[in-house]
C-alpha cells in the first residue's frame, strides 16, 4: 500500500506546488515594474516568493541578491518534494546537489580565467553548503588549476578535471570541462533510471532526459559552429554522449550553413517534430531549447501518472520560472521596454 500512497501523495503535491506558480497577472503585472527593489516588493508581497523575501529591504536589494533568495527557494522547495518520492525521490535529490555542485564549480573556472577568483566568495549560495560535501569556501580561494584540483580532492569531480589541468600558456579547455563533468552527471542518472525504475516510468524519464539533452547538443552546436566558428571535429567532441538523435540528425546538424538551416535540421528530428515544429519565432537558441522542454514538462505534469516523471516536470518548470524572474531583472537593468523583455521569456503565454 505504501508505494500506491506515496505515488499519490507525490502527484497531489508537484500539482499543487505548481498551482502555485506565478499567473498571467503576475508576468504581466512584473514586466511593469522598473526597478529590481520593485520586483522584489512585488515577488515578496503578490507571490509565493514571499516566505524567501520576508525581512529584506527591498530599496537596497541587489540584483545577485535576489537571484540567490529564488535559487533558494527553488532548491528548498525541490528538495523537499524529492523526499515524497519514496522510489528514487532520494537520488533525484541527490542529482540536485550534484548539478549545483558542478555549476559552482564551473562558475569558480570562469573567474579564475577573469583573475579575480576571490569574486566567488560574494556569489557563493550559501544555502547549498549544508547539503554538499563540496568546500564552497575553498573555491573563492584558488589561484590556480592545481588549486581547483585540491578543492575537488575529496570529491567524484577530481578525476575528470584531471586530464584538463592547462599546460603553461595554453587556454583552459573550459568546453571540455563542463563536457565532462556533465557526462558523469547525466551517467549517473541514467544508471538511477536503469536501476531503480521499470516500464513506462523509466521509458518517460529516458525521453525526459534525452529529450533534454538533445536540446542542449543542438545548442552547443549551434554556439560553437556560428559563434565561435569551430571546426567540426572539434563541436563533435563537446558533445554530450547521450540522447535519441539519429546519427543523420547529428551528422546534419553539424554540417548546417547557417542558423536558418541548422533550426529546420532539429525540426526533423524526434523532438523537434513533437514540440518544436509548432512553435513561433525566438530570440536566440536558448529560447527555443528552453521553451521546448517547457512543453514537455508541462504535458507530463499535467497527464503523466507516474510519480517520478511529474517530480522531475515541477523541477524544470519551476527552474524555468526563476530564469524568466531573472531575465525580468536583468531586462529592467539594461532599461529594455517590457515587449521587448516578455521575446526574450521562455513562458509566454500570458
Amino acid at each position: 500500500m505504501l508505494p500506491t500512497y506515496s505515488s499519490n501523495v507525490i502527484l497531489a503535491k508537484a500539482r499543487a506546488m505548481y498551482g502555485r506558480r506565478l499567473t498571467r497577472a503576475n508576468y504581466r503585472e512584473l514586466l511593469e515594474c522598473r526597478t529590481v527593489g520593485e520586483v522584489a516588493s512585488y515577488l515578496k508581497n503578490q507571490t509565493g516568493y514571499g516566505s524567501i523575501l520576508a525581512g529584506i529591504n527591498e530599496n537596497d536589494i541587489h540584483r545577485g541578491q535576489l537571484e540567490v533568495r529564488l535559487r533558494q527557494k527553488l532548491f528548498e522547495d525541490n528538495s523537499a518534494l524529492c523526499r515524497y518520492e519514496v522510489t528514487i525521490g532520494e537520488h533525484f535529490a541527490n542529482y540536485l546537489i550534484a548539478r549545483g555542485e558542478i555549476e559552482q564549480i564551473m562558475h569558480s573556472l570562469v573567474l579564475l580565467e577573469g583573475d579575480v577568483p576571490e569574486e566567488y566568495l560574494f556569489a557563493m549560495p550559501a544555502y547549498l553548503t549544508a547539503h554538499t560535501h563540496l568546500n564552497l569556501a575553498a573555491l573563492s580561494h584558488i589561484r590556480s588549476y592545481d588549486d581547483l584540483l585540491s578543492a575537488v580532492s575529496h570529491t567524484p569531480y577530481r578525476k575528470p578535471l584531471e586530464s584538463f589541468r592547462p599546460a603553461p600558456g595554453v587556454p583552459l579547455n573550459y568546453t571540455g570541462i563542463e563536457n565532462a563533468l556533465y557526462t558523469y552527471l547525466y551517467g549517473q542518472v541514467f544508471d538511477v533510471i536503469r536501476k531503480y525504475t521499470r516500464g513506462e516510468t523509466a521509458k518517460q524519464l529516458r525521453q525526459m532526459f534525452e529529450s533534454y539533452i538533445d536540446l542542449q547538443n543542438y545548442l552547443r552546436i549551434a554556439r560553437l559552429r556560428f559563434i565561435h566558428k569551430e571546426e567540426i571535429d572539434v563541436v563533435r567532441s563537446a558533445l554530450l554522449p547521450f540522447g535519441q538523435l539519429h546519427e543523420r540528425h547529428l551528422n546534419a546538424l553539424l554540417e548546417a550553413k547557417s542558423q536558418e538551416e541548422i533550426a529546420a535540421v532539429m525540426r526533423r528530428t524526434p523532438v523537434g517534430q513533437h514540440f518544436i515544429k509548432s512553435q513561433g519565432s525566438y530570440a536566440y537558441v536558448e529560447q527555443l531549447m528552453n521553451r521546448t522542454k517547457y512543453r514537455i514538462c508541462r504535458r507530463d505534469i499535467r497527464f503523466s501518472t507516474h510519480p517520478s516523471v511529474v517530480l522531475m516536470s515541477y523541477i524544470f518548470l519551476m527552474e524555468i520560472e526563476v530564469g524568466d524572474i531573472i531575465t525580468i531583472v536583468e531586462g529592467i537593468r539594461y532599461k529594455l521596454e517590457p515587449e521587448e523583455i516578455k521575446s526574450m521569456l521562455t513562458v509566454v503565454d500570458f
